[in-house]
């Protein structure tokens, strides 16, 4: 694909006529504060659903088959124990949505994957973080990046190609998927539902770069446990009932961290991987009052793990076990913490996906960047993001979409509006290449 062909040349001349089209659509879905209900119990900014009625309606003037519902956790419970399977979550007023395209035959299928709900705006906000204001070549808001930026390029590179007198020969499906900041039921509930295709774009933001891989995530919490007493008195020995102070104690953990952290860097790396898996510390909370030793401390922490980490059912249990006996063998340094061991509790297993760095797909998605003077990078995402269940149940996949990672849960986080329609561009001429296009 060095040269691009007649069919691709007019789609990107529709994307240049159409230039503030891409970017409003992307403003229409920031202006919707479609914020994961597992954040906040402000039903105001959870608006998921009205984000998907909009995707829908676009997708409806495309002439795509709709196919919206409501993930059901009963429904879905024989994913006990796999990922993205959670029992308490909810999805009333939170839908799934696939908007199919049918081609006309011979070509191969294709899908274009992004999720709908973002995080909390936080604090320290200069710009209104559902007003979508452009300033500078710029898109500011929450969800810029992570991922709305994707979705709008995404659904407006299609319709780039249907608009420009043309339709794919393969089957084109848009999936935009509820639940993934929170681990992922939208995508298990989506290919639960049998959708799936040759090969796909998950736009979550790389920064134009391929990845044929993602790391898996996991959340986790230590609870350090210790005797409350007066933070002024002396106190006695331990075992004589005197106060143990559960910062004190979580201070050793946070101490040996840094040690297993040493050892995970030299061994913990993959070839398409910039950094390596660590345990990173995110959170601490711990006392009652400013005038008593801490009766105990929570540690929260966030662990990546690699693809080849993954038990069959492609969660990180292995890497749960190596976490769970470090902290054991922690605790059985100390007198205290050999009686009253910690406890480790695990909130999230986001799986991982990988696909070849040589495979057709990622070739494909490579040479779209360079017909259009981008030297590609192919780099696998440092972050969780939906890919594993795609490739698990057999779609290549790639994570490619704008805006720099970094920036995703950034207060004042933006997407460049060049890198908006590049993106937008590069998947277009994928597109046309991948499923083949006839005349409309």
């Amino acid at each position: 694909m060095a040269n691009i062909s007649p069919q691709g040349a007019r789609v990107l001349s529709w994307i240049d006529e159409h230039r503030e089209e891409v970017i409003g659509f992307l403003q229409d879905l920031i202006r919707i504060p479609s914020v994961n209900p597992w954040f906040t119990t402000d039903g105001e900014i959870c608006r998921e659903g009205e984000a998907q009625a909009l995707v829908a309606e676009k997708m409806k003037a495309l002439g795509a088959e709709i196919d919206l519902w409501e993930p059901d956790p009963a429904d879905l419970a024989r994913y006990e124990g796999h990922p993205g399977y959670y029992a308490d979550h909810r999805f009333e007023g939170r839908p799934n949505l696939a908007a199919v395209v049918r081609g006309t035959g011979g070509g191969r299928s294709l899908l274009l994957a992004g999720h709908i709900d973002v995080v909390l705006p936080g604090e320290g906000w200069t710009r209104d973080p559902f007003g979508a204001e452009r300033a500078d070549g710029r898109i500011y808001g929450r969800g810029t990046v992570d991922m709305k930026g994707g979705v709008a390029a995404m659904i407006m590179a299609l319709e780039a190609v249907l608009r420009s007198g043309l339709r794919p020969k393969g089957d084109v499906t848009v999936g935009t998927l509820v639940d993934e900041e929170a681990g992922g039921m939208g995508t298990l509930a989506f290919v639960d539902r049998g959708y799936g295709a040759d090969g796909c774009f998950m736009t979550e933001p790389s920064g134009l770069m391929v990845s044929p891989l993602c790391r898996g995530i996991l959340w986790g919490k230590l609870t350090v446990r210790g005797r409350s007493g007066h933070i002024e008195m002396p106190q006695g020995d331990w075992r004589d009932g005197g106060a143990v102070d559960a910062i004190d104690k979580a201070r050793l953990f946070l101490d040996q961290i840094d040690r297993l952290n040493r050892d995970w860097k030299d061994r913990k790396t993959h070839p398409l991987q910039p950094t390596p898996c660590q345990v990173y510390v995110s959170q601490i909370a711990a006392g009652e009052y400013p005038t008593s030793f801490a009766n105990r401390a929570e540690i929260h922490f966030n662990a990546q793990y690699l693809p080849s980490e993954a038990d069959e059912k492609g969660r990180g249990t292995a890497v749960q076990a190596e976490i769970e006996t470090f902290f054991r063998r922690v605790a059985e340094t100390d007198p205290w913490l050999r009686e009253n061991p910690p406890e480790v509790e695990w909130l999230i297993d986001a799986d991982c996906g990988e696909i070849p760095g040589d495979h057709p797909f990622v070739t494909l998605c490579a040479e779209s960047l360079r017909a259009l003077g981008v030297d590609p990078v192919v780099q696998g995402s440092s972050c969780h993001t939906d890919m594993g269940w795609f490739i698990r149940r057999g779609t290549p996949t790639v994570n490619f979409g704008p805006g720099d990672p970094r920036i995703a849960h950034h207060t004042d986080e933006f997407v460049e509006e060049e890198e908006l329609l590049t993106a937008t561009k590069a998947m277009a001429l994928a597109l046309v290449d991948w499923c083949g296009v006839d005349e409309a």
